[in-house]
């Protein structure tokens, strides 16, 4: 009786601990989305420039109707070529596809 009890103990700590392990990755999948109050051709310009601080350098920038493609890659043509889309929805953007590192800069640089 004593190990069996042990036994489910053990298991429930087991299980509590994994269940607090992956509550946070679990939290961080989730994004929600966030406009900002400006033209698509301002955003578009905060993004090259935080782009090219960090690193970055732009391949080519495309209109899709009222959307931004920006295709960047890191450095001197190294890696693959990443994209991020910049929506316009009425008066407001809209990024998505966007590295989260990145996009809290431009976060930043937007909201100056």
């Amino acid at each position: 009786m004593r190990a069996f009890r042990q036994l489910l103990w053990s298991g429930l700590a087991v299980f509590a601990l994994a269940a607090l392990i992956a509550a946070p990755a679990h939290a961080q999948a989730k994004v929600a989305r966030k406009y900002y109050v400006v033209t698509s051709d301002r955003a578009v310009s905060v993004t090259r420039t935080v782009l090219v601080r960090r690193g970055y350098r732009i391949v080519r920038v495309e209109r899709v109707g009222p959307n931004r493609v920006v295709y960047y890659r890191l450095g001197r043509g190294r890696g693959p070529v990443q994209r991020m889309v910049i929506r316009s929805i009425r008066d407001r953007v809209l990024f998505e596809e966007a590295d989260p590192a990145v996009l809290i800069d431009v976060d930043v640089d937007l909201n100056r």
